[in-house]
């Protein structure tokens, strides 16, 4: 299939003019079609946008943007699971092709294998087991608590060989658990460099959740490869980031569902985001200003935090010191390769045809993602108006 005349964000800071051609799946052309089947279908799409599916570097399937995580703890493994399906199917047909999962319990290793096998709809999902805290640490209800550098080792062990993609551990504190502190270093340097260095030596990259700049410090000089959230970012963290390569993985959607939604939040979830907000916001520009590189990702399925509306993101990356093409790309072709889904994130030759039919220039205005028209994952049109229909 060719499709013509429409505007193209390649997701790798770049814009050009369409066709952009994909046969069984991936893209085959762009910009210059020379071969052409007799039989192949052309679409023009004059006066719309082509963007490469949105990849959220973050998400939480098990969580719905419940209030409190304790409305899900009694919830049985095979609710949860149900509940993760129809959240990625959610996400999906919002046109988000791409996922790093945050896993719970082991399911969304699972499920990304069902999705893979085309068994239930949803995005390309890297998936991990569950967050690595210590005992009573910032996600402990659905997470794995541990103790001393061997337990964190055994840990990253035990995950990898249930088929954990990544490794996640919580560095801080959170905004979502009681009586934890976002700003407080959780685990021992010993224990930072015994997850990282564990996980690693399996192959296998490394997030932290890390709202305090120690724990930010401490995570980047030990080799993790992305701080989620980065809220208290100071000159130190920013530095060390940049001399480790670390990438930034914001979730400013995060605290934004939170204060928009004060009247039902928890009087500790909402103090506490009260005191992150702004400066959570500034943290973010200081990291944009000095370079650290940006993956977008939202958080989704913190309180008030639905899945289907990720690409907001977009929106308060670009609102927030990014410009719009900088804040498109930073939610596609670097949130793709730095959660390891290298072939998707791009409009180029080669990649998966996960693409966005917007009709409108988010190049200009990022509020024009909201008009997608098309949602399409592996050259197949998953979500919205049929492509036969938009070039009529």
């Amino acid at each position: 299939m060719i499709l013509r005349g429409a505007r193209v964000v390649d997701g790798d800071g770049g814009v050009f003019d369409g066709p952009v051609q994909f046969d069984e799946g991936r893209i085959t052309a762009t910009s210059d079609v020379s071969t052409t089947r007799a039989d192949e279908e052309v679409v023009d799409l004059d006066g719309y946008t082509l963007v490469p599916g949105i990849v959220d570097a973050h998400v939480h399937f098990s969580l719905s943007g419940e209030a409190s995580i304790e409305d899900v703890t009694d919830k049985s493994d095979a609710e949860l699971l149900f509940t993760e399906i129809a959240n990625a199917r959610r996400t999906l047909e919002s046109g988000v092709t791409g996922v790093r999962s945050m896993g719970a319990h082991g399911l969304d290793i699972d499920l990304a294998r069902a999705i893979e096998r085309g068994d239930v709809p949803g995005p390309r999902t890297v998936a991990n087991c569950a967050s690595i805290t210590i005992t009573g640490g910032h996600g402990h209800h659905l997470g794995q608590e541990v103790d001393g550098p061997e337990a964190c080792r055994r840990a990253v062990r035990e995950q990898r060989k249930q088929g954990a993609q990544f490794i996640k551990f919580m560095a801080t504190g959170g905004v979502t658990t009681p009586g934890t502190d976002p700003g407080t270093l959780a685990f021992t340097h010993e224990e930072i460099h015994a997850l990282v260095d564990e996980a690693h030596r399996h192959g296998v990259h490394v997030a932290t959740h890390a709202h305090g700049a120690e724990g930010i410090r401490a995570a980047a000089e030990a080799g993790v490869d992305t701080v989620e959230h980065g809220t208290f970012l100071d000159d130190a963290a920013i530095e060390a980031m940049l001399d480790e390569d670390v990438t930034l993985v914001p979730t400013l959607t995060a605290p934004h569902r939170i204060l928009h939604n004060g009247d039902r939040a928890t009087a500790e979830t909402l103090a506490q985001s009260n005191e992150v907000y702004e400066i959570h916001r500034e943290s973010f520009r200081r990291a944009v200003d000095a370079g650290v590189r940006i993956a977008g990702g939202t958080d989704a399925g913190t309180p008030f935090n639905h899945h289907g509306s990720n690409r907001v993101e977009i929106q308060f990356m670009a609102r927030n010191g990014m410009a719009p093409v900088e804040a498109i790309t930073a939610m596609t072709g670097t949130a793709a390769e730095t959660i390891g889904l290298d072939d998707t994130g791009k409009v180029a030759p080669g990649y998966h045809a996960d693409l966005l039919v917007i009709d409108g220039d988010p190049t200009t205005d990022v509020a024009d993602l909201d008009e997608i028209e098309t949602v399409i994952k592996g050259g197949k049109v998953v979500s919205g108006t049929p492509l036969s229909e938009l070039g009529a």
